[in-house]
């Protein structure tokens, strides 16, 4: 007898319960209850007889529990069945509009990793320093830098490193390109920010294997949009989020100044409330690039190249001197990123400043 039988016999559903009732396969938890020589309940003894469940160890009614009380109530392996079926129905129709939609990703990730990993050191590097220069002005963080790229190529994990940097760079970029336009928009309209907020909720707090699970099904693991998209969907939320709290933080007075000039809202959009709202929307590309370099490593499990592949070979293979190492070459990595957008950042505020005073 189980558990929750009191239940559909008090309400007369015993003979719908039983209409068509096929017996499912094992659980381990009845094939561990059946060889300890309990029922499925914890309460039946081998010889069948029923020794009843105290209120302390009565289970939650969940599906599984019902199920076995009512086998016409569905099991929660029902449910994730369906669910997966449910996907799979619908997955060819989603590969024919997502496929061409997606491919420019591809094209983008693979002339980046090319151009990376072909372009000789001595050009890569010295354009690397340049750009960390106009962007910080600072010559004691090029030096860094400098050193960072000059260990991580003698210790040759320049080709891993050049890889990582190249998806970061085309992932953030995108982020960047399609997350500000949609943080301006959530600030214009209070509606669209209502609708907008729960999906970014769930993107940021589902775990990012879980972003690869329907990725998997949609595209092959030798398309690089495969990854590509899951560093977009996971790192692009901060600099929307962060756009659209920059401009609705920008002060009212001045927004009333610009109205008092006869600035469209175009004019000021361009001219007063984006320049304002510049150090969060730069705080925002800061932690959509560290969040790309998180995914980047994650998505080495679909043939994500770059640092992220040695580190999975350590795990794997349980080499420690690789995963270590290929780890300290992310840290680096991120310690380069994270100096060089707080840098621009900061210069990015001084100049923000100067600009309020005058």
């Amino acid at each position: 007898m189980a558990t929750y039988d009191f239940i559909f016999d008090g309400l007369g559903l015993r003979e719908w319960c039983d209409k068509d009732a096929t017996a499912g396969p094992m659980s381990m938890a009845d094939l561990l209850a059946q060889g300890s020589g309990k029922g499925a309940d914890g309460g039946t003894d081998a010889g069948g007889g029923s020794s009843g469940v105290s209120l302390w160890e009565l289970p939650f009614p969940s599906l599984d529990a019902l199920n076995k009380a009512c086998p016409a109530v569905a099991r929660t392996r029902d449910v994730t069945k369906g669910v997966e079926s449910g996907f799979l129905d619908i997955k060819d129709s989603l590969k024919v509009v997502l496929d061409p939609v997606t491919q420019p990703l591809s094209w983008f990730l693979e002339g980046a990793l090319y151009t990376f990993q072909t372009a000789p050191w001595f050009i890569m590097i010295p354009l690397l320093l340049a750009v960390v220069y106009f962007a910080s002005k600072s010559f004691k963080l090029v030096s860094f830098v400098a050193l960072s790229i000059f260990f991580l190529a003698f210790i040759d994990h320049y080709n891993f490193a050049m890889q990582t940097l190249a998806i970061i760079f085309v992932c953030a970029l995108l982020c960047v390109l399609l997350g500000v336009p949609i943080g301006i928009a959530m600030s214009r309209s209070d509606t669209l920010q209502r609708m907008t907020i729960p999906v970014l909720d769930m993107l940021q707090t589902l775990p990012p294997f879980v972003y690869l699970i329907p990725l998997i099904f949609l595209f092959s693991v030798t398309e690089p949009k495969l990854y590509g998209i899951a560093i977009i969907l996971y790192a692009i939320v901060p600099v929307i989020r962060l756009t659209d709290l920059g401009i609705r933080l920008v002060d009212k007075e001045v927004i009333e100044a610009a109205d008092a000039f006869g600035m469209t809202d175009r004019q000021k959009l361009y001219r007063v409330q984006i320049p304002l709202a510049l150090p969060n929307i730069m705080a925002g590309v800061n932690q959509t690039i560290m969040m790309s370099l998180a995914m980047v490593v994650i998505a080495s499990l679909v043939s994500a190249p770059g640092l992220g592949v040695l580190v999975l070979r350590g795990i794997r293979n349980l080499e420690l001197g690789v995963g270590l190492i290929a780890g300290l070459g992310i840290v680096l990595l991120a310690v380069i990123l994270d100096r060089v957008t707080k840098a621009a950042l900061a210069r990015v505020n001084a100049a923000s400043a100067v600009q309020r005073n005058s």
